[in-house]
């Protein structure tokens, strides 16, 4: 198997690595500290051609492939897990589900201003009572002679509250066991948005609940010609974006290796660098070695669904292996560091640490992925 990295996408990873050293990195500390979501930032992204890395070119993307994408998430991770973050629900969730399940006009309609950077993507699975089991969903879309009335609560949602939202795809049921993807513009009579949540980490985020009372919509605004009668077929993108959240997690592992090293050559201590003391060394060695078992794993992952083979097994493992270790490394950067690993503003790990976390719980827990591994060797 050859997941080496094509000349074009060499070339949009370096265009990533450096957008995210002039445009991302020297601001990533006073977005965290204001929870400031930079939509300006995002504008200037649709203008690089990058709010449509996983669209074809016909509806406004760019079709990079996921080996590609996920080498490109990587940088802008390792700069700004948040922000990255924000990208990713856009284009995974946030607009794949209108390329696999929207019809020609609905694509052309909604899937190509967010190809093209005009609007940002969100898309509304969870709920207070439905995170893991999606099939416990209780957001429901009732038949009306106009089209359809929702009723429910989601929560967790990202980006569905930014002056630049589409407006997201909300996950209801439409009867006993059928379910539908309906997009919801802002606006909408019935559709409510809530505070900004504010959270551990991912601070730059925009994270609201959205609540749809009686919120009437078109006919045209179920994605596709019908509802469908298996969740698994209205969740079909959540493995795509298993890869990734591994992306992700491989940024921060990433960032917090760079700058741990950085650190420990610099910082003396008995009269040496802390990096000639073999605790040290061994922290970083392991961090090393685990990052680059991940990475594989993951571009494993990519390419085999980009080859249109069985993917879901190595995409569990991916998103489990990358982001335990995102949690392990910011733990041991902060170590580290020591007393100046705790404080907020010199050095950046204090926030990685705080960003690691959720990177184990979105996409599918650790546990979660766990039971798809084991299903999958045949348990």
């Amino acid at each position: 198997m050859d997941f080496s990295l094509s000349d074009e996408a060499r070339m949009l990873r370096d265009l990533c690595r450096g957008f995210a050293d002039r445009a991302i990195r020297p601001h990533a500390a006073k977005w965290d500290r204001e929870c400031y979501f930079p939509v300006e930032l995002f504008r200037e992204m649709g203008e690089l051609s990058l709010m449509g890395l996983l669209v074809p070119v016909e509806y406004g993307g760019t079709g990079v492939g996921t080996v590609a994408f996920a080498a490109a998430m990587e940088e802008l991770a390792a700069a700004d897990n948040s922000t990255a973050a924000c990208w990713n629900a856009h284009l995974t969730i946030g607009s794949l589900p209108i390329l696999h399940f929207g019809t020609e006009e609905q694509k052309r309609r909604w899937l190509v201003p967010l190809a093209q950077g005009e609007k940002l993507g969100s898309c509304a699975f969870t709920e207070p009572g439905a995170g893991s089991d999606l099939s416990g969903i209780e957001t429901r879309a009732l038949r009306t002679k106009e089209g359809w009335k929702l009723r429910g609560r989601k929560i967790f949602i990202t980006n569905a509250g930014t002056e630049m939202s589409l407006g997201p795809l909300v996950l209801a049921r439409t009867g006993e066991n059928r379910f539908g993807f309906f997009v919801v513009p802002r606006g909408t009579p019935g559709f409510g948005i809530g505070p900004k949540a504010e959270k551990l980490g991912w601070r730059s985020m925009d994270t609201r609940e959205l609540i749809f009372d009686d919120c009437l919509l078109p006919a045209d605004h179920l994605l596709g010609e019908s509802d469908v009668e298996s969740i698994r077929q209205a969740t079909e993108t959540l493995a795509v974006g298993r890869i990734s959240v591994a992306a992700l997690s491989l940024g921060l592992a990433r960032a917090c290796l760079d700058a741990s090293l950085a650190y420990a050559l610099e910082r003396r201590q008995f009269g040496v660098p802390i990096a000639s003391f073999q605790a040290i060394r061994s922290k970083l060695a392991d961090m090393a070695t685990r990052l680059e078992m991940a990475r594989l794993i993951t571009m494993k992952a990519a390419w085999l669904h980009d080859r249109d083979e069985p993917y879901r097994q190595e995409a569990a493992m991916a998103k489990l292996a990358a982001s335990e270790l995102a949690v392990d490394a910011s733990r041991e950067a902060v170590q580290i560091h020591g007393g100046y690993g705790y404080m907020e503003g010199e050095f950046p790990v204090a926030r990685y640490y705080r960003d690691a976390k959720v990177l184990e719980i979105g996409e599918g827990t650790s546990e979660i992925l766990r039971v798809v591994i084991a299903k999958g060797l045949g348990c």
